[in-house]
């Protein structure tokens, strides 16, 4: 296992190519749910010095913190709120390009200017946690982000 990640790459295609096999290296002979989500947050923070970059997870009818490398972040978010909330009640990818026009965006760091939140699904297709991504920057997450990121997350070993 390695402890290092390499992006290589001019586009952030290939930035994320790049990454892709290096994370399925890191996580592929652990089944530990916490342990993945650590250094999936990592690699990503390391990767692509994206400003926050973590898991909430679903306990009793509400996204709890989970795994994360950022900025102190908010502890719990209701169904329905926020951007992580809403992806979780929608089961689909959120991206935005300027949370102050979220309507119900909860502001956990008031630098994240922009953000994408996917869902993870189980094996009977329910929502068990969200991986979202803040940028200081308004406008960084796209479709190219959103494939990716989910291709990542179902790299995730599920019991």
């Amino acid at each position: 296992m390695s402890e290092n990640i390499t992006i290589v790459g001019e586009s952030k295609e290939d930035k994320y190519a790049s990454l892709l096999p290096q994370v399925k290296s890191l996580i592929g002979a652990e089944n530990d749910l916490i342990a993945n989500m650590a250094n999936i947050s990592a690699a990503l923070k390391q990767g692509f010095n994206f400003l926050w970059v973590g898991f909430y997870l679903v306990k009793q009818n509400e996204l709890v913190l989970g795994p994360f490398q950022g900025p102190i972040a908010c502890t719990r978010i209701a169904l329905g709120k926020g951007v992580c909330g809403t992806s979780w009640n929608k089961k689909e990818t959120i991206i935005v390009d300027d949370v102050d026009n979220f309507r119900g965006h909860i502001a956990c760091s008031s630098l994240s200017k922009s953000e994408i939140v996917i869902p993870l699904f189980d094996k009977q297709n329910n929502v068990f946690a969200v991986l979202d991504v803040d940028s200081e920057s308004l406008k960084t997450f796209d479709q190219t982000d959103a494939y990716y990121l989910e291709e990542i997350i179902k790299l995730i070993p599920l019991a």
